[in-house]
């Protein structure tokens, strides 16, 4: 059930509590109202072409936003009849439904029966929230009809606590056996967590067991990257080999969202073309050499002025912190455009937005500093690829 993936293959304060808390502030009656009164996804009634993108969630996180009708983080590569997902945040499952992908409209049969691998771009919980969600009640929406197992990839043990961020005394460590699991042991856990459920499902439905539905990996890298998490979380590097089959060949790199470590960047690269995925980041140079005229680049952004209204000036040194740490960790509006002209992508998506409820007319100054195309993600947009 649980394996490592080498490298080599073929060819004190809370910086995101702090900034989830600001974000929700009105009562959640108005925005699930103006969500049922939406129009159909736009993205939903264009052509697709062979291999494209569906962004199933932009929202960034970890706070639920109810000043939006985004849903959690989580993206789908779709190549022909199959799909790989990046992420599995708040309500992917419905989302893949929604997006029509797989056998959706077949009840009991999809949407899950298309999918073949999972990944993951680093462990926050608004990026892995709901994949036990995929793979428990999964089991009755198409799972046990997909080509099993189902591939998991994502980053391995972090090996060390990150320090302790502003003063005072350090919390009390969670799990101090394993205070820093990765994908593999996480995967593991949950299995554990739900196992009543998993047993009763084999026992009294006949479904396959996780050990059949899921084989997970932890992305392996060479030992000098990881040695030193918390003096140099974002070492320079080249692209490593993650996973291929006969649609797909993707690799992961390192980024910049420290204090998480690992966190990876995707790319995946069709017959088709080409689309990568950053996950949450800084501006890194690690993604630029991994999106190198990519068709389509998928990339977090992040307000400034969200983040400066939030702690306005004068702020404190505490205040002033947190805030430099926030913009150290994401990438900003003004800065995401000349990082994909620096890549040669063709097309700039953004997704991950901070703040979720935020105007799109601002996220469009992101072609400030970059001469492709630019699409502001919405969920259920469709992205096609070559």
């Amino acid at each position: 059930m649980a394996n490592s993936l080498g490298s080599k293959g073929p060819a004190g304060l809370s910086r995101r509590l702090l900034l989830g808390g600001a974000a929700a502030s009105v009562g959640l009656a108005s925005a699930a109202a103006a969500a049922q009164a939406a129009p159909a996804p736009a993205g939903l009634k264009k052509p697709r072409s062979r291999t494209h993108v569906v962004l199933l969630g932009t929202a960034g996180g970890p706070a639920i936003n109810p000043r939006s009708d985004r849903e959690g983080i989580a993206s789908a590569l779709v190549v022909g009849d199959r799909y790989y997902l990046v992420d599995a945040g708040h309500g992917v499952t419905k989302q893949l439904s929604r997006a029509k992908l797989g056998g959706w409209d077949k009840p009991g049969s999809g949407p899950l029966d298309s999918l073949r691998a999972v990944f993951l771009t680093h462990l926050h919980s608004d990026h892995v929230t709901d994949l036990s969600d995929l793979f428990s009640p999964g089991l009755f929406s198409g799972l046990g009809a997909a080509d099993l197992p189902i591939k998991l990839y994502g980053p391995g043990n972090r090996g060390q606590l990150p320090p302790v961020f502003g003063s005072g005394a350090a919390p009390e460590v969670v799990a101090p056996d394993n205070p820093t699991p990765g994908t593999v042991e996480m995967w593991e856990s949950l299995v554990r967590a739900f196992a009543m459920d998993f047993n009763d499902r084999a026992r009294d439905n006949r479904q396959p067991t996780p050990g059949q539905t899921v084989e997970a990996h932890d992305i392996e890298l060479p030992p000098h990257l990881t040695a030193d998490p918390n003096g140099n979380p974002h070492p320079e590097m080249d692209p490593v080999f993650v996973y291929e089959d006969d649609r797909v060949r993707v690799s992961a790199i390192l980024v910049q969202h420290a204090p998480v470590f690992p966190a990876f960047a995707y790319r995946f690269d069709t017959e088709d073309g080409s689309a990568v995925f950053s996950g949450d980041t800084g501006p890194s140079d690690n993604l630029v050499k991994l999106a190198q005229g990519a068709d389509v680049l998928v990339h977090e952004a992040l307000s400034r002025q969200f983040l400066e209204e939030v702690y306005p000036e004068p702020r404190s040194a505490v205040q002033e912190a947190v805030l430099q740490h926030l913009l150290g960790a994401h990438t900003t509006i003004e800065d995401v455009g000349p990082l994909a002209e620096r890549a040669g992508a063709k097309t700039l998506v953004l997704n991950h937005l901070v703040p979720a409820h935020g105007p799109d007319q601002q996220w469009k100054r992101a072609r400030n500093g970059y001469s492709g195309t630019l699409v502001v993600g919405r969920d259920l947009d469709v992205i096609n690829v070559g």
